[in-house]
């Protein structure tokens, strides 16, 4: 049973629902934890409520429907594209103290018309929106993880720190933290001075025999997993990060690139200007920016009441392309966010590469925001 009422709203949102031709589905709250814990990022493993199983399964309570929702559509074998609609409880540690809330939100797996379908997501979150709190003005915030890949990718850094700027995408702190060790790396500490010499004598071999004799030596080959040839990769990889350093005028095109924040409309002529300027190629990530900007516009979405921000992610660690935030416009309150999430069905087995696109709405917030002032 509920612990918490039904938003009172909740009839007309699954009509809305039903009217974007929706299959609505449920997911059992208690959930295996594994694909949250490798797949959801950082910030909602920390606040997931954990337990396990009588025969030791680590387990959980749902913290979200994106993952469960896609596990089930494996399971079923469902063909797509398939459109899923849900309304449920979810259950995560939150600042506010509210740690079960209702969520809603639609699943579009399968479409491969992926401007069109990014599109009709943003769409069904204003629209949506607009339903349930009539005469208030939504705006949004947009970001782009593609093309931010795409800047990092052409500025040419080695693949660990590009792996590590994508991987902190959207928190500006790490982001900051990345930039400023690339601009004064720091040397290896800590290290035998006979690996250091073998590291830099490019002599893989060498080091290699070095490792496993060390491991030998102190007993440490019986207590780890990984073996001597790839804890020698490990530190040649560090030892690679530690040497880059991004020149200046490389970083402050990165920082350019992030300080980026404009409306919409305007932002396809900014992100060519920017890459004319740098002279990078950012290849097909800004056609695909552009496709989205022109099918939201075809669906009559106001491109004013958008905000592209080139810093701007979620902290979920699935999102491959769009991401977007949808809020009251005069409240910081965030009431529905999504994206695009294209790898996430074959990290979770599916057999077949399946593009989705989808978005939630925080029902307690939108709750709030019709409550009488």
């Amino acid at each position: 049973m509920p612990l918490i009422n039904m938003p009172e709203f909740a009839g007309a949102l699954l009509d809305e629902f039903a009217a974007r031709r929706t299959a609505r589905v449920d997911t059992p709250v208690i959930q295996p934890a594994e694909p949250f814990l490798d797949m959801a990022g950082e910030d909602l493993r920390r606040r997931i409520f954990m337990t396990e199983s009588e025969t030791g399964q680590s387990l959980c309570l749902r913290p979200e429907f994106t993952i469960p929702v896609c596990i089930r559509h494996i399971e079923t074998a469902t063909g797509t594209p398939k459109r899923y609609a849900y309304l449920g409880e979810v259950f995560r540690q939150r600042r506010d103290g509210s740690n079960e809330f209702y969520q809603a939100g639609i699943e579009d797996l399968g479409d491969t018309a992926i401007a069109s379908a990014d599109a009709r997501a943003i769409g069904d979150a204003f629209g949506v929106l607009a339903r349930l709190l009539p005469g208030e003005s939504l705006k949004a915030t947009l970001g782009d993880q593609a093309v931010f890949e795409s800047v990092v990718k052409a500025l040419g850094l080695p693949a660990g720190w590009q792996k590590r700027l994508i991987h902190a995408f959207g928190n500006g702190e790490q982001i900051d933290q990345i930039l400023k060790r690339l601009a004064s790396p720091n040397p290896l500490v800590g290290l035998d001075p006979a690996l250091v010499a073998l590291l830099s004598s490019g002599d893989d071999a060498a080091l290699v025999a070095e490792i496993d004799e060390t491991m030998r030596r102190t007993g440490y080959a019986t207590n780890v997993s990984r073996t001597p040839a790839e804890i020698a990769a490990r530190l040649k990889e560090k030892q690679a990060l530690s040497q880059t350093r991004l020149d200046g005028a490389a970083l402050l095109l990165l920082r350019e690139f992030l300080s980026l924040e404009l409306p919409l409309a305007d932002a396809s002529a900014a992100l060519a200007g920017f890459a004319d300027a740098a002279g990078l190629n950012l290849g097909s990530a800004v056609s695909r920016f552009d496709e989205r900007v022109a099918a939201l516009a075809n669906l009559g979405v106001d491109l004013q009441a958008i905000t592209y921000r080139a810093a701007f992610g979620r902290p979920l660690d699935y999102y491959t392309g769009l991401v977007f935030e949808v809020a009251i416009s005069n409240s910081a309150a965030v009431l529905a966010g999504g994206g695009r999430f294209d790898r996430l069905l074959t990290l979770l087995g599916a057999k077949d590469h399946i593009p989705a696109v989808g978005f939630s709405l925080w029902l307690d917030r939108i709750e709030t925001a019709r409550a009488p002032s």
